[in-house]
């Protein structure tokens, strides 16, 4: 990019023009640290139509949302808003918390986890069978897996800025997971009758020595079928083609299920590769805000993309709401860093080197001297991020110029003592914690996090005026999921056939030369 062009997107007006949301995934846990299998509250409202409570895979998994926001602590303080009535309105009907770890609590068998319900609408069922795919496919228990999503925007971007930004994150993001990465043990529970290369913490926990993010590793969102695939993002059309054909392939293993089982119940909503967009696994996505009843590929194609979904970060155990505004700050920091560096077109070799990276932070990013590919040639993961945290500071000195503070330069700074000292991370922290107080126990260790978590966030001032503003929001949901049921007229079948019928996907480009597949 050129240094005039560099100059318009750090002008002051540009950088005020950031905007960002938040959507949080929790998973419902009783006091022993055990999955609380209860029906999700009717107090919150429904899951289908609540503009910020809802569900993720399980019926057992809150997903807190918040709006779109200018600034950080806006954002924030709407997060810790949604979390303080969710947590009133769990005290309310018994004892259960929040997990406040990426990596799932005491986890039942594999058919006992409560699949996300959204009442008998056309749209609610297919939600619900999409995840009772997603079952089959992968198993309910990496679905009990949570994160945070960051969607963020910048003003007057084209898309192929957009996907230029993408191209660089994606190679970059091992340096978040470095950084940010809170999740180096898990339950064995998660594992169990699974293959894996975790060790034994004193028979008390499965983990790795210099795990960042199991969640983002092989234990994460992965199989053999979408390891088939490796999208391009050097433009809006390769990428939408890359999907398209994904969504539209028929998978052998997926054509044997079938969409019915014998009993003639739905176990998924297609045979093809994916499913719907959303079975997609990555690291960043680029979205566009749906019309009801649209695809959201369809979306992307004619509109354009609005917004990216930074999907990488985990949970943080040590901070209320699992961020903080120090970590979205440099987490703006870092997506402007690549949106205006240079950005050359990704290749197969490239997407396959940047899996390898992904995976080797994830398992191994705070060993010493552990190395990346970057272009084929062997880099210190610390070199490499040390340049990366170079070419970042400028943007926050920019950043912090347009808002009047130093807090953006402080996000770099405390990036680069976590670069020089992993015991700062969140990862290492986390082990830390658990040997010293909670005997190597990880689920020990997070029971108690999450404890502390929920009397801090009961114990902080609420209004009777917001009490009533989200009692309002829950039933107005409830009233719109019933509108929704009562205006159904489609048999679902038809519903689901039409829903997942190529030709709501916007039409193939030209480009579809582009796609690769393996």
């Amino acid at each position: 990019m050129s240094s005039s062009a560099v100059h318009s997107l750090l002008a002051t007006e540009r950088l005020l023009g950031i905007r960002r949301g938040i959507e949080k995934e929790s998973l419902r846990a009783l006091p022993d640290g055990a999955l609380a299998l209860t029906p999700h509250p009717a107090a919150l409202g429904s899951a289908l139509t609540h503009p910020h409570i809802t569900t993720d895979y399980s019926e057992s998994q809150l997903e807190l949302i918040t709006g779109v926001h200018a600034g950080v602590q806006d954002c924030l303080d709407e997060l810790t808003e949604i979390h303080q009535y969710t947590y009133r309105t769990l005290r309310e009907a018994g004892d259960e918390m929040l997990w406040v770890s990426s990596m799932p609590c005491g986890l039942p068998t594999d058919e006992t986890i409560p699949l996300g319900r959204y009442g008998s609408s056309n749209i609610g069922r297919a939600k619900s069978v999409y995840r009772m795919g997603l079952g089959h496919r992968y198993g309910r228990r990496m679905q009990t897996i949570s994160g945070i999503h960051y969607n963020w925007s910048l003003p007057g971007l084209s898309n192929a800025q957009y996907f230029a930004l993408i191209r660089n994150f994606r190679r970059h993001a091992f340096l978040l997971l470095y950084l940010f990465g809170a999740s180096p043990a898990v339950c064995s529970s998660f594992v169990e009758g699974r293959p894996h290369e975790l060790q034994s913490l004193a028979g008390r926990a499965l983990y790795m020595p210099h795990g960042t993010s199991l969640r983002m590793g092989r234990l994460g969102y992965q199989s053999e079928a979408q390891a088939s695939l490796a999208v391009s993002y050097n433009s809006l059309e390769s990428y939408a083609n890359s999907l398209h054909d994904a969504l539209t392939r028929p998978w052998p293993a997926y054509e044997a299920l079938g969409v019915l089982n014998p009993g003639g119940d739905y176990i998924q909503l297609a045979t093809s590769l994916l499913q719907i967009e959303n079975e997609f696994y990555g690291t960043i996505r680029p979205k566009r805000t749906i019309f009801q009843g649209e695809r959201p590929l369809h979306a992307l194609r004619e509109r354009g993309v609005e917004y990216v979904e930074v999907r990488l970060m985990d949970l943080d155990p040590f901070e209320p709401v699992g961020i903080n505004a120090r970590t979205m700050r440099f987490l703006d920091v870092f997506l402007l860093h690549c949106l205006h560096s240079e950005s050359p077109d990704d290749t197969p070799q490239e997407i396959a080197e940047l899996a390898r990276n992904q995976h080797l932070t994830a398992a191994r990013g705070r060993e010493p001297g552990l190395r990346l590919l970057r272009g084929g040639r062997e880099v210190t993961l610390t070199q490499w991020g040390e340049e990366l945290l170079d070419a970042c500071e400028p943007i926050a000195r920019a950043l912090d110029a347009a808002h009047g503070t130093h807090d953006y330069s402080e996000a770099v700074r405390s990036a680069r003592a976590g670069l020089a000292d992993p015991a700062r991370l969140p990862s290492a922290r986390v082990l830390a914690e658990m040997t010293a107080e909670h005997d190597n126990s990880f689920l020990r260790f997070v029971r108690a996090r999450s404890q502390q978590t929920r009397q801090e966030l009961l114990a902080r001032p609420w209004t009777p005026q917001q009490q009533v503003r989200y009692e309002v929001m829950a039933r107005k949901s409830l009233e719109d999921q019933k509108a929704i049921e009562a205006a159904d007229t489609l048999p679902f079948e038809n519903f689901r056939q039409q829903y997942v019928s190529p030709e709501r996907l916007g039409l193939p480009t030209r480009a579809a030369a582009q796609v690769v597949a393996a």
